[in-house]
């Protein structure tokens, strides 16, 4: 009789094993498919205005956050937002600690190589900020001048490439914009590369504090990252975002965030 305990608990055992285990895909994160599973973790970092950020109040909010709530609504499945360091988003989405970025993520062949993108949703560019006052008016005048990025954002690409060539005194690496921008109105450092989109929002939250430059550092494409392993995730994501702007939906949350 206790023999037969033994074994019927073993048994269980290595059932509830198998069913642990059936939630994995073989990267060690979560399938999106599986029936128990109705909810995707976006990734993003909180401190980027108007793509993702905090409320007063604490709550995450932006342009990203309304379109990702909208897009899970329309798959039916529920939203989460965790806030993950920016330098190590790649590594978090690999990993199963979120199902996606969706925060101004730019389309690069480098990052294509080690994730899953939809089709392009939204076309920024890299602008230079300045202070108000700089008598700084091109990319040439930031020569043997201190220059701010985000860490491990596309910016930081783009201004390593360029750093040589215009004869940059140094590239001070942040956290998010905001400190990158705060450090700007300070005068620690004589320049800001970011993304239009940020800057030029941050811009209308700050006066006269900051001026952009009339040069660009080029064009660049957002696209919303999902793992590799997860494609048929990523096609219902890009289904939807189609399916958002030939109905209107996403002109209608473009212009709450940055106007007609």
């Amino acid at each position: 009789m206790r023999k037969s305990i033994l074994v019927v608990l073993m048994v269980l055992v290595v059932l509830m094993g198998i069913t642990g285990c059936g939630s994995k895909n073989s990267e060690g994160g979560k399938n999106l498919h599986s029936e128990e599973i109705k909810k995707f973790v976006v990734g993003l970092d909180d401190n980027f205005p108007p793509m993702g950020f905090r409320s007063e109040s604490g709550e995450i909010i932006g342009f990203d956050i309304d379109l990702a709530k909208e897009a899970a609504k329309r798959i039916g499945y529920e939203v989460e937002f965790k806030a993950v360091d920016w330098d190590g988003v790649l590594l978090s989405l690999n990993n199963g600690d979120i199902d996606a970025i969706w925060n101004g993520l730019t389309i690069t062949e480098e990052r294509k190589e080690k994730i899953g993108f939809t089709d392009e949703y939204l076309v920024n560019n890299q602008i230079i900020v300045v202070k108000g006052e700089s008598d700084i008016d091109t990319k040439a005048e930031l020569n043997d001048r201190s220059v701010g990025v985000q860490m491990g954002s596309s910016s930081q690409a783009v201004l390593e490439n360029i750093k040589d060539e215009i004869g940059i005194k140094e590239i001070k690496k942040y956290a998010n914009n905001v400190d990158a921008l705060l450090d700007l109105k300070a005068g620690r450092i004589q320049g800001v590369v970011v993304d239009e989109v940020v800057g030029r929002y941050y811009m209308t939250k700050n006066g006269g504090s900051y001026r952009v430059l009339e040069e660009t550092l080029g064009g660049e494409s957002y696209g919303v990252g999902f793992r590799k392993d997860d494609s048929e995730f990523g096609e219902e994501l890009n289904k939807v975002l189609i399916d958002m702007k030939e109905d209107g939906t996403f002109d209608k949350i473009k212009e709450t965030w940055f106007g007609k």
